[in-house]
């Protein structure tokens, strides 16, 4: 029998969903499962979606590689309305931010080039990276420290000559962190002094609990040819299903590159992309501030209910919808697998993500995890109380006395 391709063979799984099978064995033995794995929100999606998708008849056609004029329309305006000039001609519709951002791997860097990331990332960043034969190089940032920046010049110490770019994700996937004015303008002045592109990961940019200015890259000057932005309208309106994100860049260049590789996959999903233009045009104001105040509701709960916990560690938090926790275990990957194969509360357990598989440096998160806070409050509440118990019990556990939630 032919073995798979070494490429293959070394792409790595996703942290995110290598349990999932754990799961689904668990809910076959009745165990209801709290999933706080995966960034998937339980929110409605605006109805505008659901109404402007279910009025088609006849054949389904093929859409412009680029995606349809009406949606990108939709997304220069809705830029434009924040302040941020963007023509419909400087984005490509893409098969969700995933898409986008392989479109940036391919588009930007040539095989053997280095990309400087902060580290925790968004771990499916790693398998891009592979697919297009980049090498990650990451600048760590500490829990002790609510995974703040390091300074610029820790950052400008990692350039070689194979380095092309810097790649943020503001606000943070996996953190929760969020990078100020003034760290993007320091990140941009290296970008600009190195002629590297600055890639910015901007997906989570409507989940901001802060006060203060939150910058897109397309808001810096002089960069034009240097920043891509990576969005998605799967976080924004809860229809990570509907598989839409957008590659953006001023970069004529890029753009008309990128355009290449969505060409070789013919085009996005019609009905998706109908249906999200809709969202954009028709979802009121009230809608996004909802959900912000829902979600900053949960994100308090969380570390509440965390803190009460003997040993866990729970940093700040800005935005996004994440937090990635210390946990007192010998290993997060066993505790998490144990946790879905040998434990329940009251017929309950949880599922997270370890956290290792958001770090290229070996050997780091090995005690932590990422927790989606994706569910409504008395159910993080219960599968909080869940993970207080479990760690009673676990026997790679750092013993503690656990508090009652």
């Amino acid at each position: 029998m032919p073995n798979a391709s070494k490429r293959t063979q070394s792409m790595p799984s996703s942290p995110i969903r290598k349990l999932a099978g754990y799961a689904v064995e668990a809910e076959k033995r009745g165990v209801h499962v709290h999933y706080l794995s995966i960034g998937q929100p339980d929110i409605a999606a605006p109805e505008s979606f659901w109404n402007e998708v279910g009025g088609h008849s006849g054949p389904l056609s093929y859409t412009a590689s680029q995606g349809i004029a009406p949606l990108r329309d939709a997304v220069a305006e809705d830029y434009r309305k924040r302040g941020i000039r963007l023509a419909a001609t400087d984005l490509l519709v893409t098969v969700g931010a995933s898409e986008a951002t392989y479109f940036t791997f391919m588009t930007c860097f040539d095989e053997g080039d280095e990309v400087i990331v902060v580290e925790p990332f968004y771990a499916n960043y790693l398998g891009f990276a592979h697919e297009a034969g980049v090498k990650l190089v990451p600048i760590s940032t500490r829990i002790e420290d609510d995974f703040a920046l390091p300074r610029a010049s820790d950052i400008a110490a990692k350039i070689t000559p194979r380095t092309k770019g810097i790649l943020v994700c503001n606000p943070s996937n996996p953190t929760g962190t969020i990078y100020t004015v003034d760290q993007l303008m320091e990140l941009a002045k290296i970008t600009k002094q190195h002629n590297l592109f600055f890639v910015l990961d901007e997906v989570y940019r409507d989940f901001y609990f802060g006060t203060a200015k939150l910058m897109s890259g397309l808001e810096i000057e002089g960069l034009d040819e240097n920043v891509v932005v990576l969005d998605s309208a799967s976080k924004r309106f809860s229809l990570c299903g509907a598989r839409v994100g957008f590659f953006i860049s001023r970069n004529r260049d890029l753009i008309a590159g990128a355009l290449k590789y969505g060409q070789a996959r013919l085009s996005c999903p019609t009905l998706d992309q109908e249906g999200v233009v809709s969202a954009y045009r028709r979802t009121p104001q009230s809608y996004f501030n909802a959900v912000r105040t829902e979600y900053m509701a949960r994100r308090d709960l969380i570390v509440e209910l965390l803190s009460k916990i003997p040993g866990v560690v729970c940093p700040k938090i800005d935005g996004a919808f994440y937090a990635l926790v210390r946990l007192p275990v010998d290993d997060a990957d066993k505790f998490c697998e144990w946790m879905l194969t040998s434990f329940e509360l009251n017929g309950e357990t949880v599922q997270m993500a370890p956290a290792s598989g958001f770090y290229a440096t070996p050997g780091l998160g090995k005690d932590e995890v990422r927790i989606a806070y994706v569910l409504e409050k008395d159910k993080l509440t219960a599968a909080i109380r869940c993970i207080g118990a479990a760690l009673a019990k676990y026997p790679g556990a750092v013993r503690t006395s656990v508090a009652s939630i």
